[in-house]
């Protein structure tokens, strides 16, 4: 999977508000969405990419982003963060 190779060893920041966060403080590198997620909540941070210029991959579940940061739940979103 290659989410999980993009984020091995990688500094990230999971869930909306710490993304959000990361890509409006212009930190973000490039953001995973995961498809099976609600519209209402990824549709934001979409949009606030195409803005940014920030490149959006999108993941199969949220089950799957969640286990590719490493985390026991689901996770909608996670950002690969600068260093």
């Amino acid at each position: 999977m290659s989410c999980e190779k993009s984020l091995q060893g990688k500094s990230i920041s999971i869930g909306m508000k710490q993304t959000t966060r990361m890509v409006e403080l212009g930190l973000a590198a490039e953001v995973f969405v995961a498809q099976d997620a609600d519209p209402r909540i990824t549709q934001k941070i979409i949009n606030l990419c195409k803005n940014m210029g920030i490149k959006v991959t999108y993941v199969d579940s949220m089950k799957q982003l969640g286990k590719a940061c490493g985390i026991e739940v689901g996770a909608a979103m996670a950002a690969v963060v600068n260093e």
